[in-house]
Formats: C-alpha cells, structure tokens, sequence
C-alpha cells in the first residue's frame, strides 16, 4: 500500500549508512497471534514459474525463529498460505525461537543448501547478533532470495496507561530517571533498539526488560508489566484496542494512524526506522535454486487473493529481488555496526 514510498526511504537509509561509514533488521519482530486465510483458487490468474531447470519435488520446510504467533509468524503464514500454487509445493512453517533469533538462525546456516530448507531473517536483528556475536555464523552464511515485508516501527503504551502523548511519556521519564520500563524483542534486538532511538534522542533514561521475542514483549505491555514499547503494526493488528500509538519512526504519519506524529514533529528522531522480513537460503545453494524462489515468491506477492489477505493481516509487502536484497543486508549491517553502535556509546 506504501510500497513506493518504503522504497524510497529504504534507498535513503542506504546512501546514509553507506556515507557515514564508508563500507559495508529485528522479532522481530514477533507479534500477535493471527488467523491466517486459507489459500483461494480464485481471484487471480496461476501462472507457473519461469522454467530454471530445478524445480522442488516434496514439501519446503521454512525456519521462522521466532515463536509460533509471532510477527514473523504470522507474516510467513500469510505468504505460504499463496506461495505453494507457485512453488507446486507446500511451505512447511518450523519455527525454532530463542535467543533473539540465533538459534533459528543458526539451523538455517548449517542446513544442506538443496532448496528445502528456507528461512525468514529479521532486519536489523540478524545484523545486530552478528554485531554482537550472539551467533556462530556470519552475514556469508545465508543467501538473499528475496524480501517480504518492510515495516515502520512505532511507540506503545497500553490503553489503560496514564500517558497520552509522546510529549506526555518523554516528560515524565525525564522527571524520573530510569523508573520507566520497556519491554523489548531481546537485548539490542529491532524493538529495543527503537526504545533507544527514542531515549537517546530525546535525553531520558529507562530500564530495558527483554522478552524472548515480540510476542512475549507486547503482552508483557498489555499486562502492565512495562510502561511502554516499541513495534510494528502487524505486531499489534489483533488487538489494536489493548494498545495506544504515541509516535511513528518515519518522516511522514502513517496513513492507518494519521492523528499520530512523528518523532521528529515532537523533535526525537527524525528518520525512518523499521524492520525487514527477507527470506534467504543457506550459502552454497545453487543459482538455480534461488532463481526459482526468487520468480516464484514474485508471483505470489503479485498474487491479488494474497495482497487482500496480507493487508488484511497489516502486511506491508515490498518485494526485492536477490540482488537488491543483498543490497539490504548489507545497507542493515552498515547500520548496526555504525548508527546502533553510536546510541548505546553515547
């Protein structure tokens, strides 16, 4: 719905990381537990994909790590839900959580690169536990097929919480030093690092509580074990009742909340950021393996029975290509090794 305009500013994050270091996610992201459609036989034409000379001859197991009802769940749910009239197989969801996303990440890195095993990886998460070696692999291991979703991130209260305004939580943190609470999607994981964005740019202090993933992290929100939070509307799409949104991460409002500012209007930070969600294969999977899901996820993002179940479900598509996936990841490790770094330094 945004696709342009997210590829725009995803551009514009890329030439500003690359500038500011001269070199080469999230849980994320990791929300609410969501109803995924079943697939329909109607509503768009099935074409099959262009003939690469592979093509799979039993079921894709997809590695998602993050738990079951998470963003990256429910995300992944919604696309193999369409994907298997194009890949002529069913994508088998394996989800496999814990530390951040490392232990899923590392099964993928070590799985046999012959076009079974696939795995979503969340950006800027994957680059931060590299960054901060909470794995044993490294941004070689894993091979860009394409990118799924590309998402704002946004700050979160409960709906019951004393704070109304962006103006109203800042404040009160700044009068109370490290009293406030934020749960997170792990310790300098996407979500936590928009809480430091936030705090870093608007000069307060708080306590970080992470939480094994986005899930964990927005429930312990509702329940009123933290004071606020930070996410993506996929994340928060099943019970937007429970939460309010004090502030967008991006240089424009939101068109699903356009009564909520940016943090730049209110001063705080004023640039983009969000999460990815790109889907990879181990290194050393063959070219062919690789343009066949390239071609064929393709199809499925163009899918017009998908895009009316992903917007239903608050996905924001934005497919890329292998190549400028790449380009992605490595703008992300840029940015994790560099802007990241610098709010935690300072």
């Amino acid at each position: 719905m945004k696709k342009k305009f997210f590829a725009l500013l995803l551009a514009a994050l890329m030439v500003l990381s690359l500038a500011a270091c001269g070199g080469n996610d999230g849980g994320s992201n990791d929300g609410a537990n969501q109803d995924t459609p079943p697939a329909s036989d109607g509503g768009s034409e099935t074409k099959e994909p262009e003939s690469t000379g592979w093509t799979p001859s039993e079921p894709v197991n997809m590695i998602v790590a993050y738990k079951a009802g998470s963003g990256t769940d429910n995300t992944a749910r919604v696309l193999s839900a369409y994907a298997d009239k194009f890949l002529g197989q069913t994508v088998v969801i394996d989800n496999q959580e814990g530390g951040s996303g490392s232990i899923g990440w590392t099964a993928l890195a070590q799985a046999k690169p012959d076009g079974y095993t696939l795995g979503f990886v969340n950006l800027p998460t994957l680059c931060s536990n590299i960054v901060e070696g909470l794995g044993d692999y490294t941004m070689d291991d894993f091979v860009p097929i394409c990118n799924h979703v590309t998402e704002t991130s946004v700050i979160l209260v409960a709906a019951n919480s004393q704070f109304n305004t962006l103006e109203d939580l800042v404040a009160y943190a700044k009068e109370h030093p490290g009293e406030l609470k934020a749960s997170t999607n792990g310790n300098k994981a996407s979500n936590h690092i928009a809480a430091q964005l936030l705090a870093t740019s608007a000069g307060f202090e708080y306590t970080a509580i992470p939480y094994g993933g986005t899930a964990d992290q927005l429930l312990a929100l509702r329940q009123g074990e933290v004071d606020f939070s930070s996410a993506k509307l996929a994340d928060f799409a099943a019970f937007t009742s429970e939460v309010k949104v004090l502030g967008v991460f991006d240089t424009k409002r939101l068109a699903e909340y356009p009564d909520v500012p940016t943090l730049g209007e209110a001063g705080y930070y004023d640039q983009w950021y969000g999460s990815a969600r790109a889907i990879v294969a181990p290194k050393d999977t063959p070219q062919e393996i690789i343009d066949f899901y390239a071609d064929a996820f393709k199809q499925t993002m163009e899918d017009s029975a998908y895009l009316e179940a992903a917007e239903k479900a608050s996905v924001t598509t934005e497919y890329m290509d292998p190549a400028a996936t790449a380009e992605l990841l490595a703008a992300q490790y840029v940015f994790c090794t560099d802007t990241v770094s610098s709010i935690w330094a300072e």
